[in-house]
């Protein structure tokens, strides 16, 4: 019977995404350890990885979790993984939708299906609703203007966050990631133009044209606890689009803060 394996990056979704799947093969670049068991591959030998996912009868790839772009050791290659390496460098030197869809080409190259988050664990990826409270009028038109911010960027091949107070950008996510520029809005909380006014928004969506299959943005409980640490009115994100971890956490975490979740059309 044919296996999928999970290329596992950190954190809390590869272990999530394991649990659901019968027989999984747990695979995870040198460096980026998930905290479940797994075996280690590194890009400099990756014909040879391809070969053993083979011998492990897998038919069906599938990535989870954070993942950042690893240093290469030009004396590290094998033959047959050298003969890669104009693709691999152009890859690691390109933006990041840019590079995993060359990973993605590589993988169906050697024989084998990507497969999505999204089609592997629906659950996990929120149709349109309010999950948890209600924005108000200023807080969806700042949702809107983050929106906005983050299809522009998107477009740019950047990040897929941003946060927005008072119609203000007071943050964009970019290679440092999610709880880096939450933190960051946490530390100038008094940029806002009206202290009493709209507190923001923190927006979060798949960037325009981004093969979904791979680093479809991801929050969770902790992301809640930082947006409120942020003095956040909520986060709002791209229904379909974001995967939620931990959910009725999440929810009851959003809740005892007071802050809303919107999975927005």
């Amino acid at each position: 019977m044919s296996r999928t394996a999970i290329i596992a990056g950190q954190g809390a979704l590869a272990p999530t995404v394991a649990a659901m799947l019968d027989n999984p093969v747990v695979a995870a670049l040198e460096g980026f350890a998930p905290p479940i068991p797994h075996e280690t591959f590194r890009l400099e030998r990756l014909v040879p990885f391809f070969d053993w996912l083979a011998d492990q009868d897998v038919s069906r790839v599938t990535f989870a979790g954070a993942v950042r772009r690893p240093r290469l050791d030009p004396e590290a290659f094998d033959p047959r993984t050298a003969s890669l390496v104009p693709r691999i460098l152009t890859a690691m030197q390109s933006g990041d939708d840019a590079a995993l869809r060359e990973v993605i080409a590589l993988f169906e190259e050697f024989g084998f299906t990507v497969a999505g988050t999204a089609e592997i664990a629906p659950n996990l990826v929120p149709g349109a609703g309010m999950l948890a409270g209600e924005p108000s009028a200023a807080d969806i038109a700042d949702a809107d203007r983050a929106a906005k911010i983050v299809e522009g960027l998107g477009a740019l091949d950047l990040g897929q966050g941003a946060v927005v107070a008072q119609g203000l950008c007071l943050a964009v996510e970019t290679i440092p990631g999610t709880a880096a520029m939450l933190e960051f809005v946490a530390q100038h909380q008094d940029m806002r133009p009206r202290k009493n006014g709209a507190r923001g928004v923190f927006w979060k969506a798949p960037k325009p044209g981004q093969d979904r299959r791979i680093d479809l943005p991801t929050i969770g409980p902790e992301t809640v606890d930082q947006a409120a640490a942020a003095g956040l009115a909520g986060i709002a994100w791209q229904a379909g689009g974001v995967i939620l971890l931990e959910r009725e956490t999440a929810l009851e975490r959003a809740r005892d803060a007071g802050i809303f979740l919107w999975a927005r059309d």
